[in-house]
C-alpha cells in the first residue's frame, strides 16, 4: 500500500467510530465498532460485546470504511486478521485503549470479561481495493438476514390509524 492510501485509511479509521467487517463465505458485512491504533483496526467482540461471527477463523477480511458525512464508500480494503490473547504483550495497551474509547461499559471490571470469554482482534490493512476514482460500480447493497424475529400477522389495532382524512371544506 503506497503512503497516500495509507494515510487515507488511517484518517478514515481515526475518525469514523465504525467500521464495516466483510467475514465469511458467502461474504456477509458486520458494522462493528472500533479503535485506530498502532497502525491497525482494533476491534473487541463476544463475550457480550457485539458479534462478530468467525473472526477467530479468519485469516483476512475486507474492511469498507465510510465517510462520517455522507455515510458513502471511501475505501474498500484487504486486511490481514490477527487475534490477539491476553498474554500477548500487545493486548494490555490494546485493551486500554479500547475500554477508553468505549461509551457504555456492562459489567464491574470489562477487561477482565475481555480476558476471558471476549476475542480482542487486529486487523492490519494490506491492500486497498476501492478508493476514490476507481470505486466499483456495484450498489453494494445486500439481502437481509434472515431472522425469526418477524411479524408474520397483521399489526395490532391503533387508534388513529386507518381513518379516512375528512372532507375538504367548501367555501
Amino acid at each position: 500500500m503506497d503512503p497516500v492510501e495509507a494515510a487515507l485509511v488511517a484518517e478514515l479509521a481515526r475518525r469514523s467510530g465504525l467500521v464495516w467487517v466483510e467475514l465469511g463465505t458467502p461474504p456477509r458485512a458486520h458494522p462493528v465498532s472500533h479503535v485506530w491504533h498502532d497502525g491497525a483496526v482494533w476491534v473487541v467482540s463476544g463475550g457480550g460485546e457485539q458479534p462478530l461471527p468467525g473472526i477467530e477463523a479468519a485469516g483476512d477480511a475486507v474492511l469498507t470504511l465510510r465517510s462520517r458525512a455522507s455515510r458513502a464508500t471511501v475505501v474498500r480494503v484487504r486486511a490481514s486478521v490477527e487475534v490477539v490473547r491476553p498474554a500477548d504483550e500487545r493486548w494490555p495497551d490494546a485493551a486500554r485503549v479500547l475500554l477508553a474509547d468505549r461509551l457504555n461499559v456492562a459489567g464491574p471490571d470489562p477487561l477482565a470479561r475481555w480476558a476471558a470469554i471476549a476475542t480482542t482482534s487486529r486487523l492490519v490493512p494490506v491492500e486497498v481495493l476501492e478508493a476514490p476514482g476507481r470505486l466499483g460500480d456495484g450498489s453494494q447493497r445486500a439481502a437481509p438476514v434472515g431472522s425469526p424475529a418477524t411479524t408474520r400477522t397483521a399489526g395490532p389495532w391503533t387508534p388513529g390509524r386507518g381513518r379516512k382524512a375528512p372532507p375538504p371544506l367548501s367555501g
